[in-house]
């Protein structure tokens, strides 16, 4: 079940175009030692414009050189999120600024008690692969955010995390309550917990503090996705394979980067662009370029042989209605039958307009549905049930036979959300919609799940951490 847009003449043409794009334009670098270190590769470096132009034998040695297969894990080291192994993964959000309140449906501010509660949903959620923090709390200071943050996730799921790191110091109290988490720093690199999030800025420029903080990073080993988020007409080329081609020379400079940090270092390739919307000035988070783009953007990563994350599932919707599910169903299905390895930020309402649990809940249930796709037939002796038909015979029935009864769960999924039942059972029930299921089993996971809690002297150690973080950087 590969789904392919692209030939292999089409593939190695990008390559040769993003090639020619770093070495011929090169990107914004505005970190003096990567810069040196640029320079020290072989690299053409202007000081005055911090800009480097990335010989192509660079960007070869790189990716050969990028770990290709990772594993993140929880702090229960059964469940993992396996990259470049044939494993799908889903992922909530990372954090959004805004939330959808649960009572009146509108938008507010995020808080850390939003993190709290979309843990501890994640980690109910047995689809759920990676638990993001969806919120990003507008109450706590940016430069200590991430700190409460990384200790909140880890109380409330026992799944691998994702949050967005900040900088450099932040990142250090981060890298501590991580390996604390872990019981030693050699467990924290051996067992990652989570993954910094590396976001160069379309058009070809890369953020300070983003790779800064990998020094940090690199010292535990953590993988890093690589994913820009170029926009077809806006930061990017208005034709979706100038944005992909673009696209792709900011993936193979920041492995660059990477590399000439900690040669070895896992890397994801995140082909993250969207469209952009003439129209409403937005960006376009899903919509039929976006199946497309996730589809060749998927190929040029395994082309590289690099374990790949996607913006699929997603929608431009700001309710569970039927506009998200058409645009979350068709896109994740899509996405599922390109091979790659994760797929996200879901919990999304809207392009970024802010972060929603009853619509974490709808994806959730489109991923059941996917993941019975991706299943396929089993096309064995057994499964065609030839002796059962001749003992049945014409005009019999199958409903009550020991066959039917060993296989049908087996073959059929059965949803949590989506309605099958009769219309009188359903108006009976108070005719509920989607967004109102969805709501009512939200609500039912809050009241009953209750993750593994922290050992007593671990939580402490993390206190303590927080602490000493929220007196340096608040």
């Amino acid at each position: 079940m590969m789904l392919q847009i692209l030939k292999d003449s089409e593939i190695r043409k990008i390559h040769e175009v993003s090639v020619r794009i770093l070495s011929e334009i090169g990107v914004n670098i505005p970190h003096l030692d990567m810069r040196n270190r640029f320079r020290e590769a072989a690299a053409w470096v202007d000081e005055a414009k911090a800009i480097v132009r990335i010989p192509p034998e660079l960007v070869e040695r790189s990716i050969a050189q990028a770990g290709k297969t990772f594993t993140l894990y929880g702090r229960d080291r059964s469940k993992t999120a396996a990259f470049g192994q044939g494993q799908r993964n889903y992922n909530s959000s990372f954090g959004q600024a805004c939330w959808i309140d649960d009572q009146t449906g509108q938008r507010r501010y995020a808080r850390l008690a939003d993190v709290a509660a979309a843990a501890r949903l994640g980690d109910a959620l047995p689809n759920l692969t990676i638990v993001g923090a969806m919120a990003d709390p507008h109450e706590l200071s940016p430069a200590f955010r991430v700190v409460e943050v990384a200790r909140t996730l880890l109380h409330n799921t026992t799944k691998p995390i994702g949050f967005w790191f900040h900088d450099r110091v932040s990142t250090r109290y981060v890298l501590e309550i991580l390996q604390v988490a872990a019981g030693s720093t050699e467990e924290a690199s051996r067992y990652p917990l989570g993954f910094p999030f590396f976001e160069p800025i379309s058009p070809l420029r890369f953020p300070y503090n983003g790779i800064d903080l990998l020094y940090e990073t690199a010292r535990l080993n953590l993988p890093v996705p690589i994913g820009p988020m170029a926009q077809v007409g806006m930061s990017a080329p208005g034709t979706l394979v100038g944005a992909i081609a673009q696209e792709n020379a900011e993936i193979l400079a920041g492995i660059c980067i990477t590399q000439l940090i900690r040669p070895g270092l896992p890397v994801c390739y995140g082909g993250i662009p969207h469209a952009f919307d003439m129209r409403t000035t937005q960006i376009i988070f899903c919509g039929p370029e976006q199946v497309l783009i996730s589809i060749a953007t998927t190929q040029m990563g395994k082309h590289y042989g690099l374990p790949v994350y996607i913006n699929v599932g997603m929608t431009d919707s700001k309710a569970v209605d039927a506009q998200a599910g058409l645009e979350a169903g068709a896109s994740l299905l899509a996405g599922a039958m390109t091979g790659a390895d994760i797929f996200g930020h879901l919990g999304i309402c809207g392009a970024d307009q802010g972060a929603s649990l009853d619509m974490l809940l709808m994806q959730h249930e489109l991923i059941g549905f996917v993941e019975r796709v991706m299943q396929g037939l089993r096309v064995e002796e057994d499964s065609f049930g030839l002796d059962l038909i001749k003992e049945v015979g014409p005009g019999g029935k199958f409903i009550d036979s020991e066959h039917t009864a060993r296989h049908f769960r087996k073959e059929l999924w059965f949803p949590c959300l989506l309605d099958r039942q009769f219309y009188a059972a359903w108006r009976e029930g108070g005719a509920p919609t989607m967004a109102e299921r969805c709501r009512k089993e939200k609500e039912r996971l809050l009241a009953q799940h209750q993750p593994e809690p922290l050992p007593e002297d671990v939580a402490k150690e993390l206190e303590c951490i927080v602490n000493a973080a929220r007196r340096e950087l608040a």
